[in-house]
């Protein structure tokens, strides 16, 4: 997850994916409807706990079944309500990218450098939370798909492929303006922020803990450029 600007930005590269390749018609829209109507429950809550289900199972492994259950509705529910399981996880994954975006604020004056640690100073908290699963939901969710499910894993890609982007576009920023110097190859160093972020990610799932994740993040400064400014 990215838990600064990006966030927003992420956000729309995702809706732009969703309403190019999963946009329900309006008569796919009244076939759910007839198969059923949502009862009286808080769709954000079960969209939350849709999001917690995919983060925890990843995108294979996470049954409508389980879905169900975890949201608390049953199938025809679901389906008039949130449409099929990639539209659900979709759904979940733009409420994912969104959490972090109140974090943002004040990040933009800062150097890219700096930006980048509070980046991942924020992931090992998210990566390591009591109530949440460990690890990145876009990061592991959907590394592995059946067949048929190749898009949902475009999809991740492409919000992977949107942040490294954004990464770079902010390191060459800091080089035009003298903060770093004129030799500094942004996109190497944007893909070893992005390699550290899934690295995190992985020691998470496999129990690192949250000091341990902090000492790769300060470990990881080292491949920085001093800063010109």
């Amino acid at each position: 997850m990215i838990v600064t600007k990006y966030s927003k930005l992420l956000i729309l590269s995702l809706q732009a994916f969703y309403n190019d390749h999963y946009k329900i018609g309006e008569k796919m829209k009244v076939s759910l409807a007839k198969k059923g109507r949502p009862s009286k429950f808080d769709r954000q809550q079960a969209l939350q706990q849709a999001m917690l289900c995919f983060w925890q199972h990843g995108y294979e492994g996470t049954s409508i079944s389980r879905l169900t259950e975890a949201m608390g509705i049953n199938a025809p529910s679901l389906y008039a309500s949130f449409g099929d399981k990639k539209q659900l996880f979709l759904q979940a994954v733009e409420l994912y990218l969104s959490l972090g975006q109140a974090d943002a604020n004040g990040l933009e004056r800062l150097s890219a450098k700096m930006q980048v640690y509070q980046l991942l100073s924020k992931l090992v908290v998210l990566y390591t939370g009591e109530e949440t699963p460990a690890g990145c939901l876009v990061g592991t969710s959907a590394l592995s798909v059946a067949a048929g499910a190749e898009d949902i894993q475009a999809a991740m890609a492409q919000i992977r492929q949107a942040s490294q982007a954004q990464l770079q576009a902010q390191i060459q920023q800091d080089i035009r303006l003298g903060h770093l110097p004129a030799d500094t190859d942004a996109e190497a160093l944007a893909d070893f922020t992005m390699a550290t972020m899934q690295g995190l990610s992985t020691l998470a799932r496999d129990g690192a803990t949250r000091a341990r994740l902090q000492a790769v993040v300060e470990l990881s400064l080292s491949a920085w450029p001093d800063s010109l400014a």
